[in-house]
């Protein structure tokens, strides 16, 4: 596609960033999306267009939504953070204080924390699971209770891919009573006013994003492979990673995997947080839970330098993860290329979703020229 016609508002001072968002068409590839900017507690860019669908049938409206993979794990991080806000979650406490089951084979004293920064040891199961079993979160959640850390919990970091939504999942469940979609829905969507779903009613099917495979690219988890990562990757195959646009994968709640949100969505929920925490949490919650480090290394699925607070991502300069100037800088990205992310220091809150899905893990082409002309535009 050489050219789009973009929908939605840009302040004029942010027109470099409609550019930027524009050009991901003709240099790209786009076929839908939608970018949202937030500085300052006020919504500067919200703009969508293209298509909702591969046959370019469906336009992108300004209510389509689109699965955002792993972007949701930020958005179940807020969660956590609000429990510790509350004070019902201290993350230095073990799990087995709120999830006494998960204390077998040797992980009694695991503290949530590491389920957070993927230090658990935990981004997979040895257990062979049926066909499909990641629809049934119980019998997930009984394979997690009896699985063995795969390295000495805080001694690696490794991405938990799928496994991270069952986990830090359960453990929101066990405190507050309601799985992690339904309090998000309560606390973080109903009380922002946005659209973002863990677990999506059929009532949202007609408005909701096909995502697009990358070309040439296996769906996501399949893989012959019999090493971390495809251990990683592979809680979502084989079955689910191909129906990724059936009603089966948006209805179930996969809290690592299956959010479904926009741009105006993701950058709402981190604008609240970069204004120090907005209706959500306290400041001081907000910044012990976001820009502040807790581990940084090279991460044992990834293969690159990660560096994580409690949930999140951390922007690194030169790396995969580089989401503008600021090292405060926290939030979350999908594979495929979404992004939601917090700039607590110049009060940003950036979403980005798409329907076309990029190949591999980490940096993705469209954010750099978006995101250097928000900060150029400040």
């Amino acid at each position: 596609m050489d050219a789009v016609e973009l929908h939605g508002d840009c302040a004029p001072r942010f027109g470099a960033v409609r550019d930027a968002f524009a050009a991901n068409w003709s240099q790209h590839g786009e076929v839908g999306a939608s970018l949202c900017v937030n500085v300052g507690g006020e919504t500067v860019v919200d703009l969508w267009g293209g298509f909702a669908d591969e046959a370019r049938s469906r336009p992108w409206e300004r209510d389509t939504i689109a699965n955002v993979y792993s972007s949701t794990k930020g958005v179940a991080a807020v969660a956590a953070a609000m429990l510790v806000d509350r004070g019902e979650l201290d993350v230095e406490r073990p799990v087995v204080d709120y999830w006494p089951e998960f204390g077998q084979s040797g992980k009694s004293k695991i503290p949530v924390r590491h389920l957070l920064t993927h230090e658990a040891g935990l981004a997979g199961l040895d257990e062979k699971m049926p066909d499909g079993a990641a629809l049934d979160w119980d019998l997930m959640v009984g394979a997690f209770e009896r699985q063995a850390p795969m390295w000495t919990p805080g001694e690696g970091m490794g991405y938990h891919a799928i496994s991270y939504g069952w986990l830090v999942g359960e453990v929101i469940r066990r405190i507050d009573g309601r799985t992690c979609g339904e309090f998000v829905r309560d606390e973080i969507a109903q009380q922002l006013g946005v659209d973002f779903y863990i677990g999506l009613p059929e009532s949202e099917d007609r408005r909701t994003a096909d995502l697009i495979a990358a070309p040439g690219a296996p769906p996501i988890g399949e893989s012959a492979d019999d090493n971390l990562a495809a251990k990683a990757l592979g809680l979502a195959a084989p079955r689910l990673a191909g129906a990724v646009n059936s009603r089966e994968w948006r209805a179930a709640e996969y809290p690592a995997a299956n959010g479904h949100g926009n741009g105006r969505s993701l950058a709402t929920i981190y604008a609240a947080l970069a204004q120090g925490g907005g209706e959500l949490m306290s400041a001081a919650t907000m910044e012990a839970c976001g820009p502040t480090e807790r581990v940084g290394r090279e991460d044992l699925v990834l293969g690159f330098l990660v560096r994580r607070s409690l949930g999140f991502i951390l922007s690194t300069a030169g790396g995969r993860y580089e989401w503008g100037p600021n090292p405060r800088t926290f939030g979350h990205s999908g594979a495929g290329g979404s992004l939601g992310f917090a700039d607590p220091d110049a009060g940003i809150g950036f979403g980005y979703v798409m329907n076309q899905m990029s190949a591999g893990l980490g940096a993705d082409p469209r954010w750099k020229p978006m995101i250097d002309a928000v900060y150029a535009s400040l």
